[in-house]
């Protein structure tokens, strides 16, 4: 298989990974909301325990939707795709003395770190668009520590925000893709 041929498969069945950053949107929003409204703890524990549950829910979605969830045995980037999973639930560990030393630079620290994690995204789905993706993570996450340092909750809204806004971008891109194939 191709890498080509690898990339266009994962990009086809996850969608252009829409799927995952709309369910990871959503709980960041959730966390955001959490940390606004309730508790810093309850925020800090509904994103860090929900993002364990991203992949089983867009599994569930990709199913209830009818399309299928997992990708050819012989492809090699499923491999790929498992260890960069991995990747951030690992760094995240970071998380721990930094909010230790302030507890609103939880967010910006997440973001940077999530920004980290989507770059290799560019080459597993074959999209440019994890490129700019993952710098505007990473840069809403230090401008945020540099010039919303009040702030707790404002990371989370971001964060929520901008996956949003790239899960209907990497539909969209698939989607175009798909029709200029028809």
């Amino acid at each position: 298989m191709l890498v080509q041929d690898a990339q266009r498969e994962v990009r086809t069945v996850y969608i252009g990974a829409f799927w995952g950053q709309l369910v990871a949107s959503a709980i960041w929003l959730a966390s955001a909301a959490l940390g606004f409204w309730v508790t810093p703890r309850a925020a800090i524990f509904t994103l860090v325990v929900g993002g364990f549950f991203i992949f089983p829910a867009v599994q569930a979605l990709l199913r209830l939707t009818g399309r299928p969830a997992s990708l050819a045995p012989g492809n090699p980037l499923g491999g790929l795709g498992m260890q960069l999973a991995f990747t951030l639930p690992l760094s995240m560990l970071l998380l721990v003395p930094v909010t230790e030393f302030r507890l609103n630079l939880f967010y910006p620290a997440f973001l940077i770190l999530l920004g980290a994690h989507y770059l290799p995204f560019a080459f597993l789905y074959g999209m440019r668009m994890f490129i700019p993706l993952s710098a505007i993570l990473a840069c809403s996450g230090v401008a945020l520590a540099l010039y919303i340092p009040g702030s707790f909750s404002a990371g989370g809204w971001m964060g929520g925000l901008i996956l949003f806004v790239f899960a209907w971008i990497g539909r969209a891109a698939v989607q175009h893709e798909a029709r200029g194939k028809a």
